[in-house]
This record gives C-alpha cells, structure tokens and sequence, in this order.
C-alpha cells in the first residue's frame, strides 16, 4: 500500500471528484457511511456518542458520522465552536443537514466542561483532520487537553487531532490520545513513527473508493508492506523440487557464552525452507549445535571465538549472531570482509564491529542487507533528533553504500539503494527480547539462499518474522512468549500463506 502526504491525498480526493464523477459532499458521505459502520459493528456495548466537530473537513465527517449513527439508534451529543461562525461548505451542508433532525443537540465546546461523560460514552473526535499545518492553541488545545483527561474510550476520524500526517510537530505539541483511529484509505507517515504513532491507538484502515488511477500513478517513496504486496512476493513450493532447488545457507556466529544466539539464527534458516543449513562457529558450540539443530552441518571457525571466516562462495551467508567482538574476531572478520565481494547479511555483533571505524562502512559488499537496531544504527552512521531523521539519513546510506537497511523499530523499516521505504506492520513488543534479532537474521539468509531477490527478502522477511510473533502472542501473550515459540509459529503462516497463494491462482 502507498503512503501519500497530506497534499497528495488532497489532490486525491480532487481527482476522484473531477474522474469519478462525484460531488465533493457525496465523497464526504462515503467517507462518514464507511466511519459510521464500523462504529455501528464494534460499538453495540456503548450507545452513547459525543461527537466533537471542527469547521473543516474532517469536522464535516463528524457532523455526518452523528447523523447516520443517531439514525441506526445511537444517542448522540454534538458539540462544535461556535454554531453560528464560519464552516467549510461541505461541513455547512452536514451542520445543516443535523439541525433539520429532531433529537440531537448541538452544542458549544464549553457545555462539555458539565456533560456526563460516563463509562458507556465514546468521544468521537472530529475536530482537525490531515490539513492541519500546526500545533493546537487556544480554545483547542485546552478542549483536546480536556478530552485527553477523560476516560472513556476516544476514536479519532482520519487522524488524531492536533498530529500532522507527515511530520513532528514540536515536542510540547497537544494531540488527542485515540484509542482507534479510523483513517481513510491509507496510512499516514505519523501513524509509523514511536514518536507520533503513539497517539492513534489501533489504526483501521477505511475504503472509501477513492480512485484507483491516481493511487497507480501517483509516485512516493513510502509503502506499507500490506498482505497484497506479500502475495505478490511470495513463491510456492514446486512439488518437483529439490533441496539443491532452495540454496545453502551459512549462519556465521555464536562464541563462548553466546552461542545459543547462533542456534536460534540455524533454527530460523532451517524453519524458514533454505535446502541446506551449515553453522560457521567455534569449537565451544559444536555440542550444543548438532545436538539442537541435528538438520545442519557444523563448520569449525576457531576455539571458543570465531577466528577463520573461510567459507565457500556458494552459501549465502549471514553473520553477527552471538559473533562477540573479542579483537581476534574483529581483525579476522574485518579481513575477510577485505576479499569477499557477495552480498550478505550482517547483524548484531558483525555491524558493532564495522562500528568501530567509519573507513569499515566502505567493507561492506554491495547489495547486502544490515539489519541496525536504533542504537546499532547510531553507532554505525551518528544520532538524528529523531526517528524521521533517522529515516532520512537511512535513505542517504542505503543509497551511498549499496545496500539494504533495515532498521529495526515497533513499525521496522526496509530502505532500498532506489530510494524506497517499506514499513512493516506486523510484530508486537513480543519481540523486546534477546534473540528476536537473531531469528530475522535466520530468516533472511534462507530466503536469500533460495533466491529472493534482496529487496523481497527484506520485506518478506521482516513481515514474517512479524507475523509469526502476532501469533506467538495470540498463544502465549507478549510477556510470556520466548524466540523459540516465534520460530516454531513459522508453519502457521506458511501454511496461512499457501492457502492465501493458492486461492488467487
């Protein structure tokens, strides 16, 4: 799915108006009909709605979103600033539209200070929508702030109010807390970011039919990687193939005291389909490795560190799991980086050595996939002031160096040489424990190995290590889950995807 800014969303809704044909007022009624539903079908324990409606837009869905809703038999409070000033002309005709109704008041944002707000109310928010270019003040920001201290449940139309669709707005900024936002046919950049995403809740995304011309041929850097797009990537098994069909892989890693690291990296290749498996680690770990991945080959690199990264250029190799940056390590692997061209991917242990000298970014073969976390990626390329910051500078990288980064976050984020920007939305604070990177490290040498071009193997990887961790925590919950059960859910979303593959062919 393309992520678009607000003024291309804008010229959006103007092209579906213009080639549709459609009214811009019968656009805003598609819009509310598909807001409306939703809370119809997920709010039937709470009857009882404050509609909160600026003069624009998005105050203009709201006031038709409480019309509809009053009609399927909720009770409805609207409030507004003031009912006599200045609307938007669609919001005007929807204003209009709900005083021609008997039984719902229309109220001023003061009268909110005495309504009773109790535990069966919801708080629609309708009061700023993407067009919004700066902070809240004055009467809106204290109503927001009062808002944000009650406790009934919040959802937000299109966006939360006081948040930008495509930046930070300054850090004191006040910004409704949605628990749902419901937004209108895409995702906003803010929603994909910890510093702002914060503030919408559970994001559904809404159809309302906006063009499918413009979304096509409309360009942007920015994508969310979506079931479609997985579809589109995903390769079925051949029923006449082989093990040598589906490459070799080499998991590099593991030293004294860290070598489960480097089984759970073997486990995750092996469970992710690569046709053979082999483990480069040292001596220490060659017990606890054939013991607990019986399927893959061991490959001696040293003692109780890796010191001889010698391997064939056949694999596909990933390396950093459990490495350890003992100096021996660090001046082998730095060598062997000196004279191997293939791309790879590196991880963990592997980038915190490069890390240590700017010159060692030049190391790196091109094509190859880095996988930082925040801080890894600070040691490797320096602090930004923030997480789109730290985006751009990604972009910057990955086009200078030849490489994939992706970085890794709540919503992780594959960069392309090209320019383009993935956001992964699958996943869950499950994966805030040791060994998670590990096992992503796994999963994209086999996918590499079987011969996924780099860019679908970022993706692909990220969304099913993602999706494998949603199912852990459906079983398990987040707090309880380990790596291990994110390994043994691989099946689970093959198995989902091949049914998914299968259907469309």
């Amino acid at each position: 799915m393309k992520i678009f800014t607000a003024k291309q969303i804008r010229s959006w809704d103007q092209f579906t108006i213009s080639y549709e044909p459609v009214s811009s007022i019968q656009l805003m009624e598609r819009a509310s009909m598909a807001v409306a539903h939703w809370i119809s079908e997920h709010c039937k324990n709470h009857k009882k709605l404050a509609v909160f409606c600026g003069k624009g837009n998005n105050g203009g869905d709201g006031l038709a979103v409480a019309r509809i809703l009053y009609l399927k038999g909720f009770d409805v409070d609207v409030f507004v600033g003031d009912p006599k000033g200045k609307f938007s002309e669609d919001a005007s005709v929807n204003l209009k539209r709900l005083r021609d109704m008997s039984g719902i008041s229309v109220r001023k944002f003061d009268q909110s200070g005495h309504y009773n707000f109790d535990d069966k109310t919801i708080i629609i928010d309708a009061l700023f929508g993407t067009g919004l270019s700066r902070p809240l003040d004055g009467e809106y920001k204290m109503l927001v702030e009062q808002l944000n201290a009650k406790k009934s449940i919040k959802i937000s139309i299109d966006i939360p109010s006081g948040l930008s669709a495509d930046e930070i707005f300054d850090q004191d900024a006040v910004i409704l807390n949605a628990d749902y936002t419901l937004t209108l046919q895409c995702w906003k950049r803010t929603f994909l970011h910890p510093e702002t995403g914060k503030y919408t809740g559970k994001v559904e995304v809404l159809d309302i039919d906006l063009s499918k011309a413009y979304s096509e041929n409309t360009e942007t850097a920015y994508f969310v990687t979506d079931d479609d797009l997985i579809e589109s990537i995903f390769k079925p098994r051949n029923e006449f193939s082989h093990k040598g069909s589906f490459g070799k892989a080499a998991i590099i890693g593991g030293s004294y005291g860290k070598i489960g690291a480097a089984v759970l990296a073997t486990k995750s290749a092996l469970k992710t389909g690569a046709g053979l498996t082999f483990t480069l680690a040292p001596e220490c770990g060659y017990e606890i490795l054939q013991a607990s991945c019986p399927e893959a080959m061991f490959i001696k690199g040293g003692e109780e560190f890796i010191t001889n990264f010698e391997i064939d250029n056949e694999f596909t190799i990933g390396i950093g799991p459990g490495l350890g940056t003992h100096p021996n390590t660090g001046k082998s692997f730095l060598s062997f980086l000196k004279n191997y061209t293939k791309p790879m991917i590196l991880d963990a242990d592997a980038l915190n050595i490069i890390s240590k000298d700017p010159n060692n970014l030049k190391l790196i073969p091109k094509e190859s996939i880095i996988t930082p976390h925040p801080k890894e990626f600070e040691r490797l390329f320096g602090s930004t002031e923030d997480s789109f910051k730290r985006l751009e500078l990604a972009g910057e990288k990955a086009k200078e160096l030849d490489i994939y980064i992706i970085l890794k976050d709540h919503h992780t984020q594959v960069i392309t040489p090209q320019g383009k920007m993935f956001y992964n939305i699958t996943g869950n604070s499950g994966l805030a424990k040791g060994g998670s990177g590990d096992i992503l490290t796994g999963i994209l040498t086999s996918l590499s190995a079987q011969g996924y071009s780099q860019e679908e193997t970022c993706i692909l990887g990220v969304w099913l290590h993602g999706k494998a961790a949603d199912f852990a925590a459906e079983r398990y919950s987040k707090e309880a889950m380990l790596p291990t059960d994110v390994i043994n859910e691989f099946g689970n979303v093959f198995e989902e995807l091949n049914r998914k593959v299968e259907r469309i062919l």
